[in-house]
């Protein structure tokens, strides 16, 4: 996690989230691939040192929880679907859905 996050200081990252859905019914399917374009701070050996001391984020792509404390390493995001670096691209989802003729709501 040091050294991603070493590597990341000051640069820019782009994430990539997929979904897919599938209609079992008619045989049909769609995916989405939704990228998500991260910009880091500038982060010396101590910030990046109480930032895994307090979150632990040793479980997620680029070692920064963005819902989280690691916000404050990110100094832009740029996307269509702010989702999607979380988790789970929840606009791409409701595209598909649609697409599939189901109504989210």
């Amino acid at each position: 996690a040091v050294r991603q996050l070493r590597t990341l200081s000051g640069s820019e990252a782009v994430f990539y989230t997929a979904v897919c859905v599938r209609n079992t019914s008619v045989g049909t399917s769609g995916i989405r691939v939704v990228p998500c374009r991260v910009t880091f701070r500038r982060l010396d050996d101590g910030t990046i040192d109480r930032y895994l001391a307090r979150e632990q984020p040793y479980d997620c792509a680029g070692s920064a929880k963005a819902e989280g404390l690691g916000i404050a390493l990110i100094a832009k995001m740029e996307g269509d679907d702010p989702s999607a670096l979380v988790g789970l691209p929840l606009i791409a989802l409701v595209d598909l859905l649609q697409e599939q003729g189901l109504n989210v709501l």
